[in-house]
């Protein structure tokens, strides 16, 4: 990977380079080439796992099942023992329970009744569904049409010892804890948390149980941030309001560096104040670019401070929470080790109303997605639009995505969507 300045400045010899305009998809490529995950480890049980990303394969100690092993209630019988074209009767020799195998060999024209997951008896080979006997006493009678190997479980047949079960790179989920529980595996390493500093900027701002003046609002980008973070399974670092001086700045840039692998921060990037924040991140690091041709969020900055990764979001509470899961989320998920990084799934539907559009840049309008009585899924817009309406966030499940090139849409049309929950 090549230093943030050699790699600025190669940018900037490009002729599609434009720090004041940078399209989405450019903008998302231009900081991929910039993150390298953390390499620290360290070892946590299975049970304190949730939502950490592997930092080694897990390999299987054992096969999985351990044992030959019945899929169905029923019984275990020897293929050589059954009638292609009529009945036969076979002597229940015994039991196999799961966890408690049948003891002994079966000889010929003998079979055990079976459940779900007992090994097979030494001598067996196919599976009888229990719907599919007659018993009578200590007898059973089976008829044709059966298979050599049915509803039989191989060993190894899901895992085979020394097979990687897991990936390194992979965010474990209940099911991957599940089946590391299974391998009878406590301890496994795991990559260490992202440590993420975040403030606020702006003399406007106050904090929860303050009263505000006039002219003062509550801040509550640190609050969608915080638990933005969290879900995402960072180490959360709060630093609070910062007012807007160059002296406190400055000091707050270089103390949240110093301390995180990446910091955020929210306003003071906004029109008539870019050029100020540049030259200051300049002084302290290099800034890849600053603004977005997007709606809502176009004053976003990226750039390094030292060895950290900077992300400088928009004061307006929905345009931080849109340029955070347009962009900072899965550069995040790609710094925490997570390797891939799934795309977020996006689809088309019909949109109810018609929509105001202007070409040039992507705008990711708020929206509803539902069904109706039918099946059919269509989606609406949460009403206004405007990026300082925090409630269009809290009433939609999905962002509308319409591209740069896209002009208004009517009624009807098809557009694009991706669904908010469990990302937002």
């Amino acid at each position: 990977m090549n230093d943030p300045q050699s790699l600025i400045r190669e940018l900037s010899c490009a002729d599609d380079y434009d720090p004041n305009s940078m399209p989405v998809a450019k903008a998302r490529e231009l900081i991929g080439r910039f993150l390298t995950p953390v390499t620290a480890t360290e070892r946590v049980h299975a049970r304190s796992a949730l939502g950490r990303v592997l930092a080694e394969d897990i390999t299987s100690p054992l096969n999985v099942p351990a044992h030959d092993n019945s899929a169905m209630d029923g019984f275990s019988v020897r293929f050589a023992d059954l009638k292609g074209d009529g009945e036969v009767a076979l002597r229940i020799a015994g039991t196999a329970l799961a966890g408690a195998p049948f003891q002994g060999t079966v000889k010929a024209g003998e079979c055990v009744r079976i459940m779900t997951g007992g090994v097979m008896p030494a001598g067996t080979d196919t599976i009888i569904m229990q719907e599919h006997v007659k018993v009578s006493g200590d007898r059973v009678t089976i008829g044709p049409g059966h298979k050599k190997g049915q509803n039989l479980r191989r060993a190894g047949e899901d895992l085979a010892t020394g097979q990687v079960a897991l990936k390194r790179g992979l965010a474990l989920r209940p099911a991957e804890i599940g089946l590391i529980a299974s391998l009878g595996i406590a301890e496994i390493r795991v990559y260490r948390r992202l440590r993420v500093a975040f403030f606020s900027t702006g003399d406007e701002l106050v904090s929860i149980g303050t009263v505000p003046k006039e002219g003062q609002i509550y801040d509550s980008n640190r609050y969608t941030i915080h638990g933005m973070l969290t879900r995402l399974g960072c180490e959360v670092i709060d630093m609070g309001v910062v007012r807007d001086d160059p002296n406190l700045l400055e000091t707050a840039f270089g103390e949240a560096a110093a301390i995180a692998d990446v910091v955020i921060t929210s306003g003071g990037v906004s029109v008539g104040e870019a050029d100020y924040v540049k030259n200051l991140l300049n002084k302290l690091g290099e800034v890849v670019f600053w603004k977005i041709a997007m709606k809502p969020g176009r004053p976003l900055a990226y750039g390094k401070i030292g060895n950290a990764h900077f992300f400088g979001l928009p004061g307006n509470p929905v345009s931080v929470m849109v340029t955070f899961y347009q962009f900072v989320r899965d550069a995040l998920l790609r710094l925490s080790g997570l390797d891939p990084v799934p795309p977020l799934p996006t689809f088309k539907v019909p949109c109810v109303s018609s929509l105001k559009k202007a070409p040039g840049r992507t705008e990711f309008q708020r929206g509803i997605l539902t069904q109706d009585a039918a099946g059919n899924w269509s989606v609406r817009v949460t009403g206004e639009q405007g990026s300082g309406i925090l409630r269009s966030m809290a009433e939609a499940n999905c962002f509308i995505i319409l591209p740069d090139a896209q002009g208004s849409v009517a009624a009807g049309a098809l557009v694009e969507v991706q669904v908010m929950e469990g990302v937002v």
